[in-house]
């Protein structure tokens, strides 16, 4: 199973912060669905072009802590996108 865990590094807010940045962000999907090679410790950045960029870290995890990981993730805050274009380019590409 390939964990996928998102952050923003960048954040173009008027305060310097985001708002989730307290919460977990993560998805889990079967490694299985990769079209292109992805391993543990891959990082992928995607800058939004307005001060704001997230990264998307993946870990390679076996069932038990997919588990817990989708119990305790809120979500992947709309980015889902992100993990189905890494899963299928490599990388992280806008369409």
């Amino acid at each position: 199973m390939l964990q996928f865990t998102l952050s923003m590094p960048n954040v173009g807010s008027w305060n310097g912060k985001w708002t989730g940045s307290e919460d977990f962000y993560a998805v889990v999907r079967s490694e299985k669905s990769a079209e292109v090679p992805i391993k543990h410790g891959d990082y992928f950045h995607y800058s939004f072009g307005d001060g704001w960029s997230a990264g998307v870290k993946v870990s390679v995890i076996d069932s038990a802590t997919a588990q817990k990981i989708k119990r305790k993730s809120k979500g992947f805050c709309g980015y889902d996108w992100m993990v189905s274009s890494i899963l299928k380019h490599g990388k992280i590409i806008s369409t």
